[in-house]
């Protein structure tokens, strides 16, 4: 993407799952979080509408984690924190502390100054990492200290993808941009594959196939987006 057109932020990470309920009861009970929108199809839940969040597709299972290997959010306090939480932690060494929510989402937190809860980072497990980051790059993110960055959020690549998974826990991983009309048109020159194209009342999304399947949303928030 033109730099004119990069994204803004990392805007949320939307799973198909068979434990809806499961997992955004999780989340508004032990992180902070709160139903934003509930339909008959999806919950999306976060701290705010204009932070980072989960959207949460229904879908047959047991979905398979596969690509996606952790959704990391940011906390003040993580002794504070993992004191509260239901389930036990795990941490290795590195900063972020690891956990499994309902579901077979793998989720961790990492002290960084911000909102509680807010989303940090996702780490995706991929067979071709620097294959991926090359794609990713293209599609809009920032190589920076190893990750791919939007803002002050990121998407961490590792090895080990197994490719495209029968029944994917990860749906899309979304961008917010200023203008998703110019994103369209963008790349369609570019002659990436636009998978979908979305007019909500709220919001107008064009979707595109990134590396090894991983769908890449680029959202943009109407006049007088509502959500809370």
């Amino acid at each position: 993407m033109t730099p004119s057109l990069r994204p803004t932020s990392l805007d949320h990470v939307a799973l198909w799952t068979d434990e809806r309920a499961a997992i955004a009861t999780f989340c508004c009970d032990h992180l902070g979080m709160h139903a934003i929108e509930e339909t008959g199809d999806f919950t999306l839940v976060g701290v705010d509408a204009k932070l980072g969040k989960l959207t949460l597709f229904d879908a047959d299972g047991p979905r398979e984690p596969g690509s996606l290997e952790r959704v990391v959010l940011r906390v003040e306090d993580l002794d504070q924190v993992a004191g509260r939480l239901p389930v036990p932690l795990a941490q290795d060494g590195d900063s972020v502390a690891r956990f499994d929510a309902p579901g077979g989402l793998r989720l961790g937190l990492v002290e960084r100054p911000g909102r509680p809860f807010d989303l940090d980072h996702v780490v995706l497990r991929l067979s071709d990492p620097d294959g991926a980051r090359a794609e990713l790059e293209r599609l809009g993110f920032e190589r920076r200290n190893g990750t791919l960055a939007v803002d002050d959020r990121h998407v961490r690549v590792e090895a080990g993808g197994v490719g495209v998974e029968e029944r994917p826990l990860l749906n899309h991983i979304a961008l917010l941009v200023d203008d998703a009309h110019a994103i369209q048109a963008e790349a369609e020159a570019a002659g990436l594959e636009i998978d979908d194209v979305k007019d909500a009342a709220n919001t107008f999304a064009v979707f595109v196939r990134g590396p090894e399947g991983v769908r890449i949303e680029y959202v943009e928030h109407k006049p007088g987006f509502a959500l809370v």
